[in-house]
């Protein structure tokens, strides 16, 4: 695949969370580079300081998946167009900037109901915030011994 990391984060903030006005859309931006630059943990180990190893590390992310349950998913990042405004919020994310709220957070979910879940996952985040249909969650310290 001849994607840059701008385009790859562009199109999976556009998957992920293109209906989600712009905080949503930041909100996921800020998860994926916090991944990038996590300091230890499982993120550190696999991502490697890269945009592409995070995206495509295996069962994150739907939207960076073509087939799903041996199925064709069509919302996935090959599928995506980007508007400028994606691309925009790749920039701000990879010059370091992050949605003030999110803190460290490495992991966000839409639980399809009007409540998030307390820990995420496997008791190694917490709640911080929920933002449009995500919920948000940073790690705990036992989350760097993953």
């Amino acid at each position: 695949m001849a994607y840059s990391d701008r385009e790859l984060l562009a199109r999976l903030i556009q998957c992920e969370a293109g209906g989600e006005g712009d905080n949503g859309m930041r909100a996921v931006a800020s998860v994926i580079m916090n991944r990038v630059n996590a300091p230890s943990g499982e993120y550190a180990r696999v991502g490697k300081g890269s945009i592409r190893n995070i995206i495509f590390q295996e069962g994150q992310f739907v939207c960076a998946s073509a087939t799903e349950n041996g199925k064709p998913n069509l919302q996935n990042i090959y599928n995506m167009e980007p508007e400028e405004i994606h691309y925009d919020i790749a920039d701000w994310a990879i010059a370091g900037n992050r949605l003030s709220p999110l803190g460290s957070a490495l992991w966000f979910f839409n639980p399809f109901s009007n409540t998030c879940r307390q820990n995420f996952p496997n008791e190694n985040g917490y709640f911080i915030t929920r933002i449009g249909k995500h919920c948000f969650y940073n790690p705990n310290d036992s989350y760097y011994d993953t």
